[in-house]
């Protein structure tokens, strides 16, 4: 897959079609890790977080992998961010994620995060699979899906 071309000058476009109901196999995928400190699980540095990683990893010479971002809400104070890359970036906290995981896009507006998961979870029971890690990649920034007309959320769990 190649990375989109960004239309706004910060979010690329997402081609929802290569992330809704596909099955992803990943052995050993690098990715970066950070921390962004949330409210009530609302980001409150995100963009500060997400462009220091952009950074490090064009400083490095990494090229961001489809433009992935899985986001892991720790606690109602925490969500970690994976920043896909091709190779180890100095200086960063590299981790590697290994396993199937199963994808579905959803677009609107946050509020209907509850009603998407449920409709996750009902879609991974009827695969006869359940879900053993999730994760979130909210595709634009809310000033770029403004732009755009849509707010794609793509929902990752492995299984």
């Amino acid at each position: 897959m190649k990375t989109q071309v960004f239309d706004t000058g910060c979010c690329p476009r997402v081609n929802p079609s290569l992330w809704d109901d596909k099955m992803h196999t990943w052995k050993d995928k690098l990715f970066m890790k950070g921390s962004v400190f949330t409210l009530f699980f609302m980001p409150i540095n995100f963009g500060s977080v997400i462009t220091r990683m952009m950074k490090q990893a064009s400083n490095a010479k990494a090229t961001i992998q489809n433009n992935l971002c899985l986001s892991d809400h720790t606690t109602m104070f925490n969500m970690n961010i994976y920043l896909a890359v091709d190779k180890k970036v100095p200086a960063a906290k590299n981790v590697a994620i290994s396993g199937t995981f199963y994808s579905k896009v959803y677009e609107g507006d946050f509020s209907k995060t509850g009603e998407w998961c449920k409709d996750f979870e009902s879609i991974i029971k009827k695969k006869g699979h359940t879900v053993n890690k999730w994760y979130m990649w909210y595709t634009t920034c809310p000033k770029c899906a403004k732009i755009y007309g849509k707010n794609y959320v793509v929902i990752f769990g492995k299984i």
